[in-house]
């Protein structure tokens, strides 16, 4: 990670990071860009699993939630998760599913897991909604990602290996 002027948590290109709204992706380079006569740094942000390029200001980085991926100590107390219990689905499905999109684009793995958890359908249970099946997949994908990054290992081993973790929760 290098240090900017302009902001104290500035990424260099080739370094992983996390946007909330977005997941995983790499800083491929840092620019300026002349806006109404300003200068504004931007990181450029490549989403290889969405096939996007984000631009975000360096000064709107760290107010954005743009950060780097988590540490290996975080992303073990995500997968603690998994292994709890799920909680009791009580209230309107309205309300719950606010609750997890808002923890999904936190972009925390530990909400993830929580989410993964909580939306995952063991046998025996019913067919989860459309929408239910949707934020479950969208919340094990960035978790996937985030826990291929931490490991630097590939999408399909970090995926084997949630797998596992939910079989044997």
């Amino acid at each position: 990670m290098t240090i900017s002027n302009s902001n104290k948590a500035a990424f260099a290109p080739g370094d992983m990071v996390v946007y909330p709204g977005h997941g995983v992706g790499t800083v491929t380079e840092v620019v300026t860009q002349q806006v109404a006569d300003q200068a504004i740094e931007l990181f450029v942000i490549n989403f290889a699993h969405d096939r996007m390029t984000l631009r975000v200001p360096l000064k709107k980085a760290k107010t954005s939630g743009l950060r780097g991926i988590s540490t290996l100590r975080v992303m073990h107390t995500a997968l603690a998760k998994l292994k709890e219990p799920a909680l009791q689905k009580k209230g309107m499905w309205n309300r719950r599913a606010l609750e997890y999109t808002t923890k999904i684009n936190s972009g925390d793995p530990i909400a993830l897991a929580e989410v993964v958890r909580d939306l995952r359908r063991t046998s025996g249970e019913r067919e989860r909604s459309h929408s239910e099946r949707l934020l479950y997949e969208q919340a094990l994908g960035r978790l996937t990602h985030e826990l291929a990054a931490v490991e630097s290992t590939e999408i399909d081993t970090a995926t084997a290996k949630l797998e596992i973790l939910l079989n044997a929760a």
